[in-house]
């Protein structure tokens, strides 16, 4: 095989990416220790903006395959790793502060975050089985150690041992569904694939049980019910940075992982899988937004709220129909930038010695800083799809493609569980406005001028974003386009 410009380009951001992560660790080496923490910060910082605008600068309509059918370069692939970069780069602003107070912001920690972004475009741009699964492994192994990175943490050690022990048994049912289907396909290549099972006709026993086997690799590394069980242990004992890291980015990158799988590589065997995420999603937006009502812990909180939100984001999916594969997109392009606002506000208020983790510790913040407050609430309203932002048109534009795809029963559960989730949400702005802080209690902000006009930004775009919401939509629509 001999590799043309065009291959190179194809995989330019994952090298740019890699090759830098490289430089810093060396860096991280040599240099004092008074450098080493700025330094690293500021390289990754640069590295992830570059890298997402010469992704943007190189984005056409056209889908290129390259590297023998192990990439594909095509409109999802490009927005969803534009996507990544910026959402990392935000992810790295708001935790180093939190991280460097606890003595964890190294140069290892840097780049793994970087490495990890690297598995999550991976996955993106895969269209080969093979290529799909290195991309998993080396995002996996690299949240495996981001989470573990506390040391003198008992919870956070724990959270990395669940996380450890379950995505290797998840990664080990992915990997046997898809040696299944290369046994029954004779083939890797996520198009080819498609081509076979369709000339399957009826699929048989062997061929049902790689789908089963393929879908509970995927609905775990989501985080869906019924294999949820990780996904509040983690949020709740890993550090907030690393938390933050987990339940944002990788979000996009699960969601180009089962676009190919699903939506183009089985899409013969829609029928079944269709019933499969309709129990999934179901099920995940009732015991996400019931469970996550008893939370005294935001986020043990927020991870339920995940879970909920996981299943409206496979309300898209199943649908079967471009129309829902584009609002599944948009769904968790909109979904990724409330939850980096939530985890930013949780971050600001965090200090050393303390950890704003319990519900308990926002009453009253809008007493002692309003504008903070603020930002909360249009997040969390956001979140609760309250008009009018962002948050409400995700949730009605998924709604909108299950109604047209004819299941109307599964849309009308949906918002009932949706309306049951207002709860919890309104529960936090109640506590921030109408609750007294603890007499005696000083909350401070923990964050530099940079990242307060970050968060700013970050929380105000879920309204001042909603004019252009229909570009977003026609952008989404066009990159679903280029995958079918």
């Amino acid at each position: 095989m001999s590799l043309v410009a065009e291959d190179i380009l194809i995989v330019l951001p994952e090298i740019i990416v890699s090759l830098m992560a490289c430089l810093i660790l060396v860096l991280d080496l040599y240099l004092p220790a008074r450098l080493r923490a700025w330094t690293s910060f500021s390289l990754a910082l640069v590295t992830l903006l570059i890298t997402g605008l010469i992704i943007l600068s190189n984005s056409d309509s056209n889908s290129v395959v390259g590297l023998n059918s192990l990439v594909v370069k095509d409109q999802i692939s490009d927005l969803l790793k534009a996507g990544i970069c910026l959402f990392s780069a935000v992810v790295f602003v708001y935790s180093r502060r939190y991280a460097l107070e606890r003595g964890f912001w190294r140069g290892e920690y840097v780049v793994l975050g970087l490495f990890g972004v690297v598995g999550m475009m991976i996955m993106t741009s895969a269209y080969h089985l093979l290529t799909v699964y290195i991309g998993v492994e080396l995002l996996a192994l690299c949240l495996y150690a981001m989470v573990g990175m506390q040391r003198d943490s008992i919870p956070a050690s724990e959270a990395a041992m669940k996380l450890f022990v379950l995505g290797a048994l998840a990664s080990g049912v992915l990997l046997y569904g898809m040696s299944l289907l290369y046994g029954l396909t004779g083939t890797l290549v996520i198009s080819e694939m498609s081509t076979e099972v369709g000339q399957i006709g009826t699929p048989g026993l062997p061929l049902i049980l790689a789908l089963i086997l393929v879908v509970t690799g995927l609905l775990f590394k989501i985080g869906a019910v019924p294999f949820h069980m990780w996904v509040p242990d983690v949020y709740e004992g890993a550090p907030t940075s690393t938390t933050l890291f987990l339940a944002a980015a990788p979000k996009l990158a699960a969601c180009a992982m089962i676009l190919r799988l699903l939506a183009e590589g089985l899409e013969g065997l829609f029928q079944t899988w269709q019933e499969m995420l309709i129990a999934a999603s179901l099920f995940s937006v009732v015991l996400g937004n019931v469970v996550a009502i008893a939370q005294k812990n935001i986020k043990r909180m927020l991870a339920y709220s995940a879970i909920s939100h996981m299943g409206f984001f496979l309300l898209g999916i199943l649908s079967g129909t471009a129309m829902g594969y584009s609002a599944a997109l948009t769904y968790i392009l909109i979904y990724g930038v409330i939850t980096l606002g939530v985890f930013g506000v949780v971050l600001t208020l965090t200090r050393q010695g303390t950890e704003a983790d319990l519900i308990e510790d926002y009453k009253g913040l809008n007493h002692q800083h309003p504008w903070l407050a603020f930002l909360m609430l249009l997040l969390m309203f956001s979140l609760a799809g309250v008009p009018p932002t962002i948050g409400f048109y995700a949730k009605l534009s998924v709604l909108q493609s299950v109604i047209d795809a004819e299941l109307a029963w599964v849309a009308v559960i949906a918002v009932i569980s949706a309306v049951v989730g207002a709860f919890y949400y309104l529960r936090i702005v109640k506590i921030m406005y109408f609750e007294s802080p603890d007499t005696g209690t000083d909350i401070q902000l923990n964050c530099g001028n940079a990242q307060h006009l970050i968060l700013s930004l970050n929380a105000l775009v879920v309204v001042a974003a909603m004019p252009w919401i229909g570009t977003l939509a026609e952008i989404c629509s066009q990159a679903v386009a280029s995958i079918r």
